[in-house]
């Protein structure tokens, strides 16, 4: 994949006017890297399967695959790609809570004539 090396300082006008962009560039490598990690298994083969889909996949021991793009495509990608990822998350969350609220309404708590 090909994209422009300075992308910050061709960048500095839009990340002036973006906070969530100069957010995510004074993060630390730790807490991006902590972050990723929490993501399921089941959340990256989606997000995998998705960025694929975008991109087209040959298979590598057939092709010598090159992507070549600029960086507004790019950005797009990774925007598409985090969002999915986000969305992702918030519904294995709530199924999770659902799972949990399924599981203690199962469980009835005794009333005062059954004691």
């Amino acid at each position: 994949m090909v994209f422009h090396p300075d992308f910050d300082r061709d960048n500095a006008q839009q990340t002036a006017v973006n906070p969530l962009l100069k957010y995510l560039q004074h993060q630390s490598p730790e807490v991006l890297a902590r972050i990723a990690k929490s993501a399921s298994p089941e959340i990256r083969e989606i997000i995998s399967h998705n960025v694929q889909g975008l991109v087209g996949v040959l298979p590598s021991d057939n092709f010598n695959v090159e992507i070549t793009t600029d960086r507004e495509n790019l950005a797009g990608l990774l925007a598409s790609a985090m969002m999915t990822g986000y969305f992702l998350r918030q519904m294995e969350q709530r199924m999770q809570l659902e799972e949990n609220l399924a599981s203690t309404s199962s469980i009835k708590p005794k009333s005062p004539k059954d004691q």
